[in-house]
């Protein structure tokens, strides 16, 4: 199975952060992605491309701050697990971690690219440089 993790240190609170990576409708503001559309544990990601999504929601977890997904009715992806995490640092401030695990291996490249990007952008955001 195809594994990636991409973590950001982001100046804001934990609270903060999770208000945005937390919500699994908001996906759009940050990760490269055209739209979301979410009805009660469903998600659908639309990218620039056309290319649709859907996505069971497994885990929103607020007292933790975790948030976790899987791509499902996909021909081509057979297994796929994606975690988000809001870690508080100590210092009032937060990591931001994005991993997945998927087959075929290969496809978690691009998620990788993709969280590598979507967290530099959230960092942005939150700390008010975007």
């Amino acid at each position: 199975m195809g594994s990636i993790r991409r973590s950001q240190h982001i100046k804001c609170t934990p609270e903060k952060a999770w208000e945005i990576i937390g919500d699994p409708s908001r996906l759009h503001e940050w990760f490269p992605i055209v739209s979301c559309r979410v009805e009660g544990a469903k998600r659908w990601i639309h990218l620039a491309n056309g290319l649709v999504f859907e996505e069971d929601i497994v885990l929103v977890d607020n007292s933790m701050r975790r948030f976790q997904y899987t791509i499902v009715n996909n021909p081509i992806v057979t297994q796929h697990l994606g975690t988000v995490d809001v870690i508080d640092d100590g210092r009032g401030e937060c990591i931001a971690i994005y991993s997945t695990d998927m087959k075929p291996n290969v496809l978690a490249l691009g998620i990788g690219a993709a969280a590598n990007h979507g967290l530099t952008k959230v960092k942005k955001i939150l700390e008010g440089t975007l």
